[in-house]
């Protein structure tokens, strides 16, 4: 395994003693960076717009750390004096009072770069429209199982400027990386990176597929010799993403027998021409998760870590909550639970994922794409459609004249009109290609009620 001293390289350091720093959005990754930011003798101050009834909890920590904030808008007075400005993901980057601070001489970072700069473990990045969250557990498990000591970070609930202050530091770090969190990067550094698929997603904010592209691949921007570039050679946007140079690159198929890197037939992974695991050492349901198999293999050869643990580990692996999570049996229907399907490519590798009836329950708050591409697959997997949240019409209007349709309110209702229409082996599969916001705190929430759900009808009639 290559030297951490060669592995890695943290960016240049910023000595914020003293000063001034706004952090724009209160959130978990704010509150992680608040601390860092203290440790480092800075003086934060957090803004956000939304009111302070909707982020008690953060603001009473806040409060028990003495750093002033304020909620319900962003007034000048965060900004005014900040020599340095923190977005949290997902905060727009052209908000005026961040571009005056800018005109004054601030500087503009994101915290995913902050962060970077104080991290003494390998980083092994993962980013992706799709996928993210089961390869970066599966790594996660996977380095675990070879004896090392290894934290998960970055776009879920541990946040990377939590894991720079973990005492001891981990050997490796495992990062969940945005595209957001892409659109700061100055020196991140991973020691090795992969691109899962690129699929249209958050155009809104980058405006175009080409641009979202873009993004992503400003993740391989810093890398240096003795780094690897980890690619989906299956999908053209992502197969000759540009690297520089000096780094390795690895490639993984399931479409292509590759010379090198790894891919798969029916029954067996390859590396080139030699058969290294069998595609059954894997328990995850679905074509996307054997390709999120095959990145986290990729990765795991790149970083030359024991072969055999690592395959110990993916026979154990169970999965992911709310990403295709079996739920229950109830009377020879099973429930599923994909709540992390908040677009149309996520609806569509769950559906591809069952060869028995599909009863959907989809809906919540759209992101603009139009549902009608998934027509031939819902007219071939899914037998009844109940529909959910705000965009209910849009998806009645989509299929409604290819399958049976119904409008719940609720998820308790939609979760009864499923088991009502089921029979045996059928599928009642909650996987909304939506966005959780018009009904849920988010799509873990969505999820937990969907379960909840589930286990009131299963009692109901037990």
């Amino acid at each position: 395994m290559i030297d951490l001293a060669t592995s890695m390289k943290t960016g240049s350091m910023i000595d914020l003693r003293g000063k001034a720093v706004a952090v724009v959005g209160l959130g978990r990754t704010a509150l992680a960076l608040v601390r860092l930011l203290l440790r480092e003798g800075a003086r934060p101050f957090v803004t956000d717009c939304a009111p302070r009834e909707k982020l008690e909890i953060g603001c009473r920590e806040l409060e028990l750390l003495g750093v002033p904030f304020e909620c319900g808008g962003h007034t000048e007075r965060a900004f005014d004096g900040a020599s340095l400005i923190i977005p949290s993901p997902g905060v727009p980057l052209d908000l005026a009072p961040i571009r005056r601070a800018q005109e004054r001489g601030a500087e503009v970072l994101g915290e995913m770069e902050y962060a970077f700069r104080f991290c003494r473990s390998r980083i092994l990045a993962v980013t992706g429209t799709n996928g993210k969250t089961t390869t970066t557990e599966l790594l996660r498990v996977l380095i675990a199982s070879c004896g090392h000591s290894v934290l998960l970070a970055g776009n879920n609930a541990f946040p990377f400027s939590a894991a720079v202050q973990a005492s001891p530091a981990p050997e490796f770090i495992v990062l969940e990386v945005s595209s957001y969190q892409l659109e700061t990067v100055q020196t991140f550094r991973p020691w090795i990176g992969v691109v899962l698929n690129v699929t249209p997603d958050h155009l809104a904010r980058h405006g175009s597929v080409a641009n979202y592209t873009g993004v992503k691949a400003r993740l391989f921007e810093s890398m240096e010799a003795g780094d690897t570039a980890v690619l989906n050679y299956d999908d053209p946007l992502v197969r000759d993403m540009p690297a520089p140079k000096a780094i390795g690159k690895r490639w993984f198929s399931l479409e292509t027998r590759l010379s090198s890197g790894l891919w798969a037939d029916g029954t067996k992974i390859y590396e080139g021409e030699n058969a290294v695991a069998l595609v059954a050492d894997s328990p995850l349901r679905g074509r996307h998760n054997l390709q999120n198999v095959l990145a986290t293999l990729s990765m795991i050869r790149a970083g030359e870590f024991d072969w055999e643990k690592s395959l110990a580990g993916l026979r154990a692996f169970r999965g992911v909550e709310h990403r295709i999570e079996f739920v229950a049996e109830i009377r020879g229907t099973a429930f599923y639970n994909d709540s992390k399907s908040t677009n149309i490519d996520s609806l569509k590798v769950a559906l591809e994922s069952f060869e028995v009836p599909v009863i959907l329950i989809a809906g919540g708050r759209g992101k603009g794409a139009d549902y009608r591409v998934l027509r031939d697959l819902v007219r071939s997997r899914v037998k009844r459609l109940i529909v959910i949240g705000e965009d209910a019409p849009k998806l009645e209007a989509a299929f409604g004249d290819l399958v049976r349709t119904a409008r719940a309110e609720d998820m308790d209702e939609a979760v009864r009109v499923a088991f009502d229409v089921a029979v045996p082996n059928d599928v009642v599969l909650l996987s909304p290609a939506c966005a959780s916001f018009d009904m849920y705190e988010n799509f873990e929430h969505r999820g937990r009620v969907f379960k909840a759900a589930v286990a009131r009808r299963r009692k109901e009639i037990s």
